[in-house]
């Protein structure tokens, strides 16, 4: 979603009026109330991977009404293109995907060695199919939003400064993206020694990471990992003076609050979806078995010494050099 906003901004600089209406599902609204090139958001009532075919006929009726003249879907499944179709909007784009042909009347093939990046193919679909590729592309921004940042420091009771570090344990994809919590453990006690605050951020599911980094430390990070809405989870960051990261969504909305982000990659590569912000630096071994794009590492039991080495072999110590004093 935070890549998305390349394409809204692409489109308001092609056709300055137009309302841009976004379908996503309910945990992306906070995003998307601050991105000002959003007019509205509709809910998606569907969880990812439901079929749901009467709900999405259903609503693709109920958005007839709407007169929209083009829908853009950016998902790749035969599914993502239903509700368009239902919805009779006259122009409807997206990529081929899963031989969607019918669904959307402006199929276009992907040329995946001129469009390598995620945000290039996304404005591409903004544009023209004769349009030069691959486009150029405005970074994601969603810049601090003071009522909101002030919010958080009161709910929480923040002592703000200006040496604030928000390290990102977790990775939705799977293991082979995560960065071994011991390491985060040691980046945030060298800083907490140098007198750095150190924030933990991430959903429920990466309590257990929280827990483990959190023994590591005595206890002295302060912990926000399944305590705070994506709301304050943004407005949280955007306090932050460096963002340690695995390759998520979390780094991802990092960069769109221009912090300083260093992002680490293991089974994927950087180059496909890097943080879009020019304080960004991403870190890879670029191993002959990477990227495998696997969930959990394909090559090794858990417990051999070269179990995920893409992640284990990037030190703390060189990530505390990129992060300087």
């Amino acid at each position: 979603m935070v890549m998305a906003q390349s394409l809204f901004l692409s489109l308001k600089k092609t056709y300055p009026n137009c309302l841009i209406d976004v379908l996503a599902p309910a945990w992306s609204l906070p995003l998307l109330d601050r991105m000002p090139e959003v007019a509205k958001a509709i809910i998606m009532p569907l969880q990812h991977g439901q079929f749901g075919l009467m709900t999405r006929i259903k609503l693709g009726r109920q958005l007839r009404s709407e007169n929209y003249d083009q829908a853009i879907v950016l998902p790749n499944s035969w599914k993502s293109a239903l509700i368009p179709f239902f919805a009779a909007v006259p122009h409807r784009t997206g990529f081929l995907g899963e031989c969607r042909w019918g669904l959307l009347n402006d199929a276009r093939k992907l040329n995946k060695s001129a469009l390598t990046m995620t945000v290039q193919r996304f404005v591409a679909l903004g544009l023209p199919p004769v349009a030069p590729q691959p486009p150029d592309y405005q970074p994601p921004s969603l810049p601090a939003n003071k009522s909101g940042q002030a919010a958080v420091i009161e709910k929480f009771s923040l002592t703000s400064t200006e040496k604030i570090l928000v390290l990102c344990p977790g990775a939705e994809y799977g293991p082979s993206k995560r960065w071994p919590a011991a390491y985060f453990a040691q980046i945030a006690n060298a800083k907490m020694e140098q007198g750095w605050q150190v924030w933990l951020l991430g959903s429920e599911k990466d309590k257990v990471l929280a827990n483990a980094i959190s023994t590591l430390t005595n206890q002295q990070c302060r912990d926000f990992i399944g305590q705070t809405s994506l709301t304050e989870a943004i407005d949280l960051m955007s306090l932050a003076h460096t963002v340690v990261a695995n390759d998520s969504g979390l780094m991802h909305l990092a960069a769109a609050l221009d912090k300083t982000v260093i992002a680490i990659y293991g089974s994927t590569p950087p180059e496909f979806a890097p943080p879009l912000c020019k304080k960004a630096q991403t870190v890879t071994l670029n191993l002959p078995c990477s990227p495998c794009r696997q969930r959990v590492c394909p090559l090794y039991p858990v417990g051999h010494p070269e179990h995920t080495q893409c992640l284990t072999g990037i030190t703390p110590e060189r990530i505390l050099e990129l992060i300087g004093d």
